[in-house]
């Protein structure tokens, strides 16, 4: 059973990330990985079992440090308007703070079988679950009509994040992701808002 967790656990994935992202997932090697962790290549399959463990583990653990600072700051802000405020500047400043993260997850994350899809489901799941709760607590306001589907509002909420981030990647982030965080805001503050 690999190991999962520790200061090595943690140098594989970051190096993986910097692999990943400049060579792509598919042309990456494992020993490429473990040379630029500064690992002997048989040190990576005691915390990981393939390739794919490593990216779903890379995930896995980046999306659940997302989500886990994501709740932190909405737990110190009042209302829908400041919840999705902070929830669309942590996703761009996250992503624009971590490029070669961003690309991990923008375009090497769409180009994979079916097994790693199953794998990174659980952590999106988590995220997409804390953005169906800030769009209700906008209905509990008053503020988002109770009609409104929230799972087709987070589609599109977390579609529009995406979108962004994913041009921001593929033109070689020559403008500051973060940047965009209020006009995003006041574009879905008005989509999903009954009285702005």
């Amino acid at each position: 059973m690999p190991i999962k967790k520790g200061e090595k656990y943690i140098q594989i994935l970051d190096a993986a990330v910097k692999e990943f992202a400049e060579n792509g997932y598919h042309r990456t090697q494992v020993a490429r990985i473990a040379k630029e962790a500064g690992v002997a290549d048989g040190t990576i399959y005691l915390y990981f079992e393939s390739k794919e463990d490593i990216l779903v583990s890379l995930f896995t653990e980046k999306m659940g440090d997302f989500v886990d600072k994501l709740k932190q700051k909405l737990a110190n802000v009042n209302g829908f308007r400041e919840e999705l405020r902070t929830l669309i500047t942590h996703h761009l400043e996250v992503l624009g703070a971590n490029p070669a993260q961003a690309m991990v997850t923008q375009i090497e994350l769409r180009q994979i079988d079916p097994w790693i899809n199953q794998g990174i489901s659980g952590p999106l799941k988590s995220y997409f679950k804390v953005i169906e709760e800030v769009i209700r607590s906008g209905q509990d306001e008053g503020l988002v009509c109770k009609s409104l589907d929230v799972r087709l509002a987070r589609k599109m909420l977390f579609g529009a994040l995406d979108e962004v981030v994913t041009c921001w990647v593929m033109t070689d982030k020559k403008y500051e992701l973060v940047s965009l965080a209020d006009p995003i805001f006041e574009i879905l503050e008005s989509a999903f808002c009954k009285n702005k």
